[in-house]
């Protein structure tokens, strides 16, 4: 009997009952630890790239890939709260003489920031 080419490729298959079951194992992954930015795009992808997150999750290079995405994210998301707290003047010493209203404008800043890293890198 001729070889099929999967197991021309190093396939092989295993008998249950009647039927040759192909043996198909993913890949060894080094499991990274996934933020929420890596959840979020994890979840986009589930959703709305769904050949996208097959593809990467056969490649063996979903974990990486999901890591990479959040420390990205991350790193955006801090750059850009640092950014306009300069912008905006919000220091230390409007902590000190008004602690609500810092609280205000940094809260506004950490929205705009989560929204701009949602739209550059997460949903994209």
């Amino acid at each position: 009997m001729a070889k099929t080419i999967f197991e021309e490729l190093g396939g092989k298959y295993e008998r249950q009952v009647d039927y040759l079951i192909p043996c198909i194992a993913l890949p060894a992954e080094e499991e990274q630890p996934i933020g929420t930015w890596g959840q979020r795009h994890l979840d986009y992808l589930k959703q709305h790239r769904k050949v996208t997150y097959t593809n990467l999750l056969t490649s063996g290079r979903f974990n990486a890939y999901l890591a990479d995405i959040d420390k990205q994210a991350q790193e955006r998301f801090e750059r850009l709260i640092e950014g306009m707290k300069q912008a905006q003047g919000i220091t230390e010493r409007l902590k000190e003489e008004n602690a609500l209203e810092w609280v205000q404008h940094l809260n506004n800043i950490s929205a705009c920031a989560r929204e701009i890293v949602n739209e550059e890198i997460i949903y994209v």
